[in-house]
């Protein structure tokens, strides 16, 4: 089978494995943990209420869930007439996932608990992704994340989310790789060669894709139902959120954002050129490299990018104008309530350029056009890690999985 990752997740087939505690939970289950997801905490009461559900049913739940350890117990809240009640959350130590985000400069994987926190993470960087280095890195990264849990804390490990970005092997020239070199993608079966060194189930999907959703489930997506999401790698991508879920598109290629039209800024001749052209850090890495900067610097952690000044202002000036564009349009099709960007970069600099980004709208013409904020990504740099690693969690426990991919109504 070869390896596409704009394809729904790929493991509707893979068997469940384990025990009762981390397989595919029953309806009322998954309703009754995803309503605690999204609020933080609820005391039965509550969920009695959301779910339409009667209370004998859901203590039977929750003492089910609880008996599995993917509940938790809180303090009792006390000051109102009769029985104090008692909040309900996840338990973190519930369940366990793994991440793997495969960039074009570096690979990074992280083990999330049930709540979203990273417990650790592993990351290797090389000059251009071939499969190979891929699988060479991941054998030690996937032990070294994997010996913070006990032997016990591991059986509750439920699978691998992976971020890739979509056909990698169009990119060569750009992320200078010998011609040809990353032709050996097309005929990669990622999920099998990925399942074969971890053992555990594995759901694929586009890196972009999985920062959106990142955002959306971790981030800002209780704030805006609606809103347009730009994720800066070595590639600008993007994503659409509509009413709470990604929108995907009638063919699955909605949020292509990287291909909106922005003026070029190395042109004077009211020429136009792709966002990913000038909002990339692929640009900013070019302009070091031609300093003498080594390859792949820019993404090696921890993140320091104050030397790679004047070079990163200049790139911040050019990457932010072209982004205010971008933004103009799309709000101008879609009203959306804000424009979220974050990207693989220190937090300084997604402030400089989210800073950048407004002062340039402010000085366009927007007449027509409604309010809207520009605001900061939640995420930060490990959005897609963060949104692979929260694939195998829904599939197995919650029942807003969609919220990465949701189907549209037929026509």
């Amino acid at each position: 089978m070869v390896f596409d990752p704009t394809l729904t997740p790929t493991s509707a087939s893979t068997p469940v494995r384990g025990t009762n505690v981390i397989g595919v939970r029953a309806y009322n289950e998954r309703l009754v943990l995803s309503l605690v997801r999204r609020h933080g905490s609820l005391p039965k009461a509550d969920i009695t209420k959301l779910t339409g559900l009667s209370a004998q049913t859901i203590s039977v739940i929750v003492r089910a869930l609880e008996a599995d350890g993917l509940l938790l117990r809180m303090e009792p809240r006390r000051g109102r007439i009769g029985q104090p009640s008692i909040p309900l959350r996840l338990d973190p130590d519930g369940a366990y996932s793994l991440g793997l985000k495969i960039g074009r400069r570096s690979a990074h994987v992280i083990l999330m608990d049930f709540v979203g926190e990273i417990r650790a993470q592993a990351q290797w960087t090389y000059a251009y992704p071939v499969p190979k280095d891929i699988f060479a890195g991941f054998e030690p990264a996937l032990r070294e994340v994997l010996d913070v849990l006990t032997p016990q804390a591991r059986q509750r490990l439920v699978g691998l989310g992976v971020a890739v970005p979509y056909e990698l092997w169009n990119w060569a020239e750009q992320v200078g790789a010998p011609s040809g070199a990353l032709d050996a993608w097309r005929d990669v079966n990622l999920q099998a060669e990925l399942e074969f060194r971890c053992s555990f189930p594995v759901i694929i999907a586009n890196d972009i894709t999985a920062a959106s959703g990142a955002e959306l489930i971790f981030g800002n997506g209780n704030k805006y139902p609606d809103f347009v999401y730009f994720f800066i790698g070595a590639f600008i991508g993007g994503g659409v959120v509509l009413g709470g879920s990604l929108y995907p598109g009638r063919r699955s290629n909605a949020g292509a954002l990287g291909s909106l039209p922005v003026p070029a800024s190395s042109r004077s001749d009211g020429g136009t050129e792709q966002l990913i052209r000038s909002a990339s850090l692929y640009r900013l890495e070019q302009r070091l490299l031609a300093q003498g900067h080594d390859r792949g610097s820019m993404f090696k952690l921890p993140m320091e990018w104050q030397p790679f000044e004047p070079f990163l202002s200049e790139w911040i000036e050019e990457a932010s104008a072209s982004l205010a564009h971008a933004i103009v349009a799309a709000v101008s099709i879609i009203d959306f309530g804000a424009a979220i960007i974050d990207g693989a970069f220190p937090s300084d600099v997604r402030q400089r350029l989210v800073e950048g980004v407004r002062e340039k709208i402010a000085a366009m013409d927007t007449q027509g056009l409604l309010p809207f904020d520009v605001i900061e990504g939640a995420v930060g740099i490990n959005a897609r890690s963060i949104g692979a690693a929260s694939l195998p969690l829904f599939a197995r426990f919650l029942l807003d999985r969609d919220v990465l991919f949701k189907e549209e109504a037929p026509c």
